[in-house]
């Protein structure tokens, strides 16, 4: 496979480690280009729902994946989430071509670019961290149910259906929070003179200008490897937001089906008390 050459590449909340990871697929991604920076933008390894039990190979072959691309001369960057807290009291770590850091500002061609995860603007993450993980957990099963709809959709020839998407656009205060974090995020940038400032956290994939008195900012939002399938491409002074193709997620192979196949089980002993 001819791989892409970029020159950055941003990630985030892949939760490898979940029932909704589409590890595969980011597997996929990551085999087609060859960039010159990976950024992991926190939430990688999903360590507040991390099960013994449930780590597939796939998800494994992620982490694999960016070492290889490490080897290779990659610089990765790996800045830590909410859900991979606990990597944060080794911060500033560094070994070889991969850096461990809670956030990074990158010269791209002139330009500052600020980028971190992003639950530091989160109230439920800080404030009330055994709601948040009750959360997790909820919206992982949210998905792990959504798999097996659209398992059974495309079994009948239908489209793909997002609960969670479906939630968040009819509940105002997900749309309040998402729209208030964007705001604050670009605010602090402009304030602090940052061109571009990279967020991932809200699984909400975005490319946004914005221009005030005080001066302007490129907001961005790498999305998800939960249901968005996204990244953040950088090359030739330009950012674009890539889109994994769905019907790659929804791919009619053996393996694929027999993956789905096992997601009743899954959820069945996921629930069981």
């Amino acid at each position: 496979m001819k791989k892409r050459k970029v020159d950055v590449v941003v990630i985030s909340d892949v939760h490898l480690g979940t029932y909704g990871c589409h590890a595969r697929e980011l597997t996929d991604y990551l085999n087609s280009v060859k960039p010159k920076i990976l950024i992991l933008n926190g939430d990688i390894i999903d360590i507040w729902q991390f099960r013994k039990s449930y780590f597939p190979a796939s998800h494994l072959k992620v982490i694999k994946k960016i070492m290889s691309m490490s080897s290779k001369g990659t610089k990765v960057y790996y800045l830590t989430g909410n859900h991979d807290e606990f990597l944060r009291k080794f911060t500033d770590l560094h070994l070889g071509t991969i850096s461990l850091l809670n956030k990074l500002v990158l010269d791209l061609d002139g330009k500052k670019a600020w980028i971190f995860h992003g639950d530091v603007f989160d109230a439920s993450v800080n404030h009330a961290k055994w709601l948040a993980k009750l959360g997790g957990w909820g919206y992982d099963m949210l998905i792990l149910i959504n798999r097996l709809l659209n398992w059974i959709l495309t079994r009948c020839n239908r489209e793909p259906y997002s609960l969670s998407k479906k939630i968040k656009d009819n509940v105002k205060s997900a749309i309040k929070f998402i729209t208030k974090f964007e705001a604050v995020c670009t605010e602090l940038a402009i304030e602090n003179q940052f061109d571009y400032v990279i967020c991932g956290h809200i699984h909400e994939p975005k490319i946004k200008v914005t221009e005030t008195e005080k001066g302007s900012t490129t907001y961005l939002n790498s999305g998800d490897w939960i249901e968005n399938l996204t990244a953040l491409e950088y090359h030739n002074k330009k950012w674009k937001l890539y889109k994994h193709d769905s019907k790659l997620v929804l791919r009619e192979d053996e393996s694929h089906f027999e993956y789905e196949d096992q997601l009743a089980e899954q959820f069945i002993s996921v629930i069981k008390p």
